[in-house]
């Protein structure tokens, strides 16, 4: 992502940036991700590749550059 809190949408797991930061990765914060918390989306992500199961069909791989 480019920039943050911007309300840009990721490409590898389809998350809607809403600006949430470390402090509350936990809270569920509605907006464009609905009920999901950041841990959450993240948690799908490593089961099965996209911040929820309907977005996997919109999702790539990352670039070695996205790989942390």
């Amino acid at each position: 992502m480019n920039e943050r809190g911007v309300y840009e949408i990721c490409g590898v797991c389809f998350w809607e940036d809403d600006g949430q930061t470390a402090a509350n990765v936990d809270e569920a914060r509605g907006g464009p991700n609905g009920g999901l918390s950041l841990t959450m989306a993240q948690e799908n992500y490593r089961a099965f590749g996209a911040c929820e199961r309907r977005y996997i069909v919109n999702v790539r791989l990352p670039a070695a550059s996205e790989i942390a």
